[in-house]
């Protein structure tokens, strides 16, 4: 007679120490578990609930300034330090782990609209509407005290100039910087004078961004609703697009540094890529008011923009609806926006004198993980991005409460949409086959492109 039984060696179950997880082996033959689907999609809808259930972005405000904030700077060089600068000329250095004012840079008469720090961290340069550019030691971690009062920095240096400066930007591991203003400077660290000037028609440049891929290439967006391109080793500008309306920033995407995405005043950013600058890769849109700042993340998949309709969004590097809003009651007119050196928070600046501190992941558990933590939560990620198309889980996932203003504006944002498209095609079935040709938004803003 043959008996068969199940044999195993002790030595592959039994735990060599009490802390040790048991061994567990699986069979994941299909046929076993019929339920398996189902199972899982109950686990993606039990995760889509649990994180609007602990969805709690905002971490805390940083109070100080007496004017509306317009300018912020990040330090490439330091993790948790971030400079802003306030309409009356203040300008602070904050620690986002204590949410206090390390250090203040007293100087300026006027509003300060542009901040910007040397690649290394060592010097903030700062720029406003009084006509001067001023260069700054940034203090080391070690020297910085908490207290900011009796902590006040002195300029390294000040640069007096014609006419007001709008926006400054600082050259990827160079010594070079950018202002923006009634034409674009190029500024040396050791020089007062600037050493190069682009000027392309008579309009104010209102902001100007460094590729932090290819040095030499810069971008700026002017009062005559222009895009520009300028390369430093050309001595004229490079290329130019008019759009409808007038762009605020710029932002360049720093893992594909030849795309570029513009917040502009019609309520939409659009992305483009600097080799096809006659239509646009993609149009963001969701917000009800101009947008104001824009910043992507270091990781180059999302960015955060600021608008005049009092929020902040969250988009896609590729999407055209935002994943995530963030607004409070009483927060005001979003002028300035960053996202952290490491892209898990957001910093916004506005009209009420605060800057405020969001998680970039509504839902994220702050502080250490243990990796089974950290499994669970990749894994219901991956559930809940599997069961996305289903119904019930989508909506729970898009689902945002929303405040009435900006609910109501989007509601007539929609019916003024809908019903100008109406109107093209009624235009268009009652034309000539041809005469009217049908541009898709992409191309529609843009006027024209000008080499």
């Amino acid at each position: 007679m043959k008996v068969k039984v199940i044999s195993r060696s002790t030595d592959e179950f039994t735990r060599e120490r009490s802390q040790d997880l048991q061994r567990v082996f699986r069979n994941f033959d299909p046929t076993l578990r019929t339920q398996e689907k189902a199972v899982e999609y109950v686990r993606a809808l039990n995760a889509a609930k649990l994180d609007k259930i602990f969805a709690r972005p905002f971490v805390g405000a940083m109070d100080g300034h007496i004017d509306a904030v317009s300018a912020m700077a990040k330090n490439p060089a330091n993790l948790k330090w971030l400079f802003s600068g306030s309409m009356d000329g203040d300008i602070r250095l904050w620690d986002l782990a204590t949410r206090q004012a390390v250090c203040q840079f007293p100087g300026h008469q006027g509003a300060v609209r542009g901040l910007t720090a040397s690649t290394d961290g060592r010097v903030l340069v700062s720029c406003g509407t009084d006509s001067t550019v001023r260069l700054w030691t940034v203090p080391l971690p070690s020297h910085a005290q908490d207290d900011s009062s009796d902590n006040e920095a002195k300029p390294l240096a000040t640069y007096v100039w014609k006419s007001a400066f709008w926006g400054v930007d600082h050259q990827e591991n160079g010594e070079l910087f950018a202002t923006a203003g009634a034409q674009v400077d190029i500024w040396n660290h050791n020089r007062s004078q600037p050493i190069n000037t682009f000027e392309w028609g008579k309009d104010t440049a209102i902001s100007v961004r460094f590729n932090p891929g290819e040095p030499n290439v810069l971008a700026t967006s002017g009062s005559d609703r222009s895009i520009t391109i300028y390369d430093l080793r050309l001595s004229s500008p490079a290329r130019k697009i008019i759009m409808m309306t007038k762009t605020n920033s710029i932002a360049w995407n720093p893992m594909e540094p030849m795309n570029f995405t513009a917040a502009n005043e019609d309520c939409n950013c659009y992305s483009y890529d600097v080799r096809k600058m006659n239509e646009a890769r993609c149009v963001h849109r969701d917000h009800v008011s101009a947008v104001m700042d824009i910043d992507y993340s270091p990781t180059g998949r999302e960015f955060v923009t600021g608008s005049y309709d009092r929020t902040v969004r969250i988009f896609q590097y590729n999407g055209g609806h935002s994943r995530e809003i963030y607004h409070t009651k009483r927060m005001q007119r979003v002028f300035c926006v960053k996202f952290s050196n490491d892209g898990s928070y957001i910093i916004s600046g506005s009209d009420d004198t605060n800057l405020r501190l969001w998680k970039a992941k509504a839902s994220e558990q702050l502080g250490v993980l243990l990796p089974r933590e950290r499994k669970n939560h990749e894994y219901l990620e991956a559930v809940k991005n599997r069961y996305k198309h289903l119904p019930e889980v989508k909506r729970i996932v898009r689902h945002r409460h929303l405040p009435k203003p900006i609910y109501k504006a989007a509601s007539l944002r929609r019916i003024m949409t809908d019903a100008q498209r109406k109107k093209d095609e009624r235009r268009r079935a009652h034309s000539a086959p041809g005469s009217i040709i049908n541009k898709p938004l992409r191309k529609r803003r843009i006027i024209k492109e000008v080499e």
